[in-house]
This record gives C-alpha cells, sequence and structure tokens, in this order.
C-alpha cells in the first residue's frame, strides 16, 4: 500500500505542479479553487500546450480529460485516445484520467493498461482526487529518483577501471558524461600513465556509439613511414612491398570511436592529412581515388604540451583547434595522493584473482610507503608495483619489504631528516610537520583534538603525520611520514 506524505509546515509546504489536459477551459479554475495551494494547475486545450507544460514546467502528475466536445472543430474520440496513448509512453509524468460519461470507462481503463497510473469519475470527490494525486506523485518521482540511480550506476559501471573518489577525479567523471552523448572531438591531455586510453574508452562506452567499434592506435608506436596506410588503409600495389588491399583504422572504426593516441608524435605532413579528413568528413584509401566517408568519432590524447608545440612550429595550428574542441585533462597521481590507497586496493583485488593468490590488504606500514612515494609513473606505476608485490608476497599481506627497494627507500622517512633548509616550500612543509607532531603530543596523541586546535581537517593531520610511534608519541598505524609538497 502506497504511503501518502505526510502533512508540511506553511513554511515547508510542497506545491505539486499538475498539467491539465481539457478543452473545458473552466475546469482549471474549478480544480485550482477545489485542491488549494498545495497544488498548481497547468491547463492546455491541445496536445501541444500540454507537451510544453509537461516538458518545460517540470510537472511530475498530468489530468487528461478524456470527454470531447462536440462542436466541428474539435477532435474526435479516437484521436483523442490515440493522443493520450502518446503522451502516457512518451511522458515519465504520472497521469490520471477523468470523464463524465460511464462509457468511456473501458477507454480509461485501456489507457490505464498503457500506463497510466490511474482514472477518476468527472466530477471527483475532491477528497478522491487529492489521495490520487498524492499517491501518483510520489509514484512519478519514486520512478525518476530510481531512474537517475540507474543512470549514475551505469555510468559509474562504464568508469569502473578508473578507480578514484577524490574531487579531480569527480570532475573528470563528470566531463566524460558530459561529452559522451555529443559527437565533437576530444582531446585528452596527462602525463604518461595516468589513463587517458580508459578515458577515452569511458566516453565510448557512455555514448550512442557503445555497440560499435573501439579501435585504439598509439601514433607514436608506429614507422613514420607506415602511419598513413595503417590509418588510411591502401590499395594492392600502393607502394613496394603492398601483396594486397589493407583496411585502415578509420574504416575499422566504422561507426564506433577511434582514439589516436600521443597525437603530438605525428608527422606534419600527416597531420595536413588527418585535418583534411576532419574538415571533409572523407578519406582515400593510398593509390585509390575513391573517397569514403568518415564515420567514426575521434578522440586524440598526448602528453605533450601541444600550445608549445605550435609555437615551435611542431604541430599545425589548424589542426590544433580542429581536435581541441573539448579537453579532459588526466591528473598526474601526486595530484590526488588521496585515491592512492583506494587504487592500490583495486589492483590488489584485481591481481590477486588473476594470479590466483588470497591477498587481503596492505599493511599500514607498506601503504603509507606507497602514499608518500612521488609515482612518476603515475597510475601504471602503481598498478605495476602492485602486482610485483602480489607475486613476491608470501602471505596475505603485502608488506613494506615486499615493495621495490626505491619506494622502501623514499617512505622511510625520520621526521628529524626534515630540518628548514632548502626551498621556501620546504621551509614551509617542514614547519607545518613540526606543528602538527607538537599538537599531536601536545593532545596526548588525540588527533581529533589535535586537528581542532590548528583548524584543520584530521585528513590532513594524518597527512602531515607518518612518523613510527616511538619517535613521534602517535598510534602505531602512522608509521610513515608522507611527503607534503
Amino acid at each position: 500500500m502506497a504511503v501518502l506524505p505526510q502533512p508540511q509546515t506553511e513554511e515547508t509546504q510542497l506545491t505539486i505542479r499538475i498539467g491539465l489536459y481539457s478543452e473545458d477551459r473552466s475546469l482549471q479554475p474549478l480544480l485550482a479553487s477545489a485542491l488549494g495551494k498545495e497544488f498548481q494547475i497547468l491547463s492546455s486545450p491541445d496536445e501541444a500546450g500540454i507537451t510544453r507544460i509537461l516538458d518545460a514546467d517540470e510537472c511530475v502528475v498530468a489530468i487528461l480529460d478524456l470527454d470531447v466536445k462536440k462542436s466541428p472543430e474539435q477532435r474526435s474520440l479516437d484521436q483523442r485516445l490515440e493522443c493520450f496513448r502518446r503522451i502516457i509512453t512518451s511522458r515519465e509524468s504520472a497521469v490520471i484520467v477523468i470523464m463524465a460519461d460511464d462509457t468511456l470507462r473501458s477507454s480509461a481503463a485501456e489507457l490505464v493498461r498503457l500506463g497510466a497510473y490511474g482514472y477518476l469519475r468527472r466530477p471527483p470527490s475532491i477528497r478522491d482526487l487529492k489521495a490520487m494525486l498524492l499517491r501518483a506523485y510520489e509514484h512519478a518521482s519514486l520512478r525518476r529518483e530510481l531512474q537517475s540511480a540507474q543512470q549514475r550506476l551505469e555510468s559509474r559501471a562504464c568508469c569502473d577501471r578508473m578507480t578514484g573518489s577524490s574531487q579531480q577525479m569527480q570532475q573528470v567523471y563528470d566531463l566524460i558524461r558530459r561529452v559522451a552523448s555529443i559527437g565533437a572531438s576530444v582531446l585528452v591531455t596527462g602525463e604518461s600513465g595516468t589513463g587517458k586510453e580508459l578515458i577515452a574508452n569511458a566516453i565510448h562506452n557512455l555514448g550512442k556509439r557503445s555497440g560499435q567499434p573501439f579501435i585504439a592506435v598509439s601514433c607514436g608506436a608506429i614507422p613514420e613511414t607506415l602511419i598513413e596506410a595503417e590509418l588510411f588503409g591502401h590499395e594492392k600495389g600502393a607502394f613496394t612491398g603492398t601483396v594486397g588491399p589493407r583496411v585502415g583504422f578509420l574504416e575499422q572504426a566504422a561507426e564506433g570511436t577511434l582514439f589516436l593516441d600521443e597525437i603530438g608524435d605525428l608527422s606534419l605532413s600527416v597531420q595536413v592529412k588527418l585535418l583534411r579528413v576532419l574538415q571533409q568528413r572523407e578519406f582515400s584509401r593510398l593509390g585509390s581515388n575513391k573517397l569514403l566517408p568518415m564515420r567514426a568519432r575521434l578522440i586524440f590524447a598526448t602528453h605533450r604540451d601541444l600550445g608549445e608545440m605550435v609555437s615551435q612550429g611542431k604541430f599545425r595550428e589548424d589542426l590544433y583547434y580542429r581536435i581541441n574542441v573539448m579537453r579532459i585533462h588526466a591528473p598526474a597521481l601526486q595530484d590526488h595522493r588521496e585515491d592512492i590507497p583506494e587504487l592500490a586496493t583495486h589492483f590488489l583485488r584485481q591481481y590477486s584473482e588473476m594470479y590466483q593468490k588470497s591477498m587481503v590488504c596492505f599493511e599500514p606500514v607498506a601503504m603509507a610507503a606507497l602514499e608518500s612515494y612521488s609515482w612518476p609513473g603515475n597510475v601504471r606505476e602503481l598498478e605495476n608495483v602492485v602486482q610485483r608485490a602480489i607475486i613476491v608476497a608470501q602471505d596475505a599481506r603485502i608488506k613494506l619489504e615486499d615493495l621495490p627497494q626505491h619506494i622502501q627507500d623514499e617512505g622511510v622517512v625520520s621526521i628529524d631528516d626534515y630540518q628548514p633548509a632548502g626551498s621556501f616550500e620546504r621551509q614551509l612543509r617542514d614547519y607545518k610537520i613540526k606543528l602538527a607532531v607538537a599538537a599531536v603530543r601536545e593532545h596526548n596523541g588525540n588527533k581529533t583534538l589535535a586537528a581542532r586546535s590548528l583548524q584543520i581537517s584530521r585528513a590532513y593531520l594524518h597527512r602531515l603525520i607518518r612518523v613510527a610511534g616511538s619517535d613521534a608519541g602517535l598510534d602505531s598505524d602512522d608509521s610513515k611520514l608522507e611527503s607534503i609538497a
């Protein structure tokens, strides 16, 4: 049984917008007067008008009057029923049908079977109408929330390999969702190992082309003498050594997505030809004059500064502006360090299953070392380190000694090693660390009180102090000092 919303105070009372479709112009003021301020009635006597109301005015409930006027200019009952069917099947609004003639009961019941919420005899009891409107509003609102949640889950599923909950990664996810449904070119920038191909794949999977091919090409991995033939394809005899025709990547992608990674590695001559493809949306195989339509969506990626390359004459300015319609930057791992535990745990689960080893977790010391390391190779390097640790680990926990030596060396730092010296940023970092350690000692190890006294978050306090308990009087799990830039 549906539960009616509880009565609300005057200050917080919700106004429910109702779309009314009726040829009887007197019905709107009558319903508005009877239903009161809790409901706002927006009326139209035709299909185009009620459609605009339901779309533009956020009406989650619609009242459709099945009665047809007998004047010659008005629609017949069959036309009215067909109109109602379109509204019911194409809109998310909960529909209530009203009628004055009992002979229309079977037609109203048919509309309910199609998806209308219910029907009432006109003139309805105001009490019954209010109750049905409230239930219909609750039903439609819950359905919208469910659809929204499902969309978020589907969206997240397409980004499932892009682990990370930081603000930087949330911004990346948001941009992926925004560009997925449009066909504009996308330029993905970022250092090597930041997951640029994962971003391109997520855009493809979330868009309308998800059922079509996704072709990923690393421009830097193909010799300059072969890149044209690989991209555009070639006919038999197009150049020395060809024994038959070849379908290029542009054709292979069909109506899907072609991802060109390291676009900055293309020579200027290939850049000219690629620019023409983007402008004309057509190309031809090498050795052929037949023009083929370019139906694929193109996504580009680079770790280079293309703007700087343009100023140096190494990248065409017109191509740069053509591919840089929408840019998504993949952040370096050191810029979202808070995601390291989540990423490391994700890789631990993934490769434990692959290597058939029952790994449980990282020991606190090992995780602190991972968080302290600078990660010049970004997420790809972290993934490789976790794989190696799983292979060499002797039990179900990853220990510090399971990590590569250079990570152990960078992670093991004493507070006494941080002396004010060097750059301004280094001295400022040292001072923050000493303040944090002193505050924790002053509050007898209570980090919540220490953070409050410094007016910083407890999470930030943890980032400042990761010192062995015997050295700093902290909990044993805070066993390493993270480098704060």
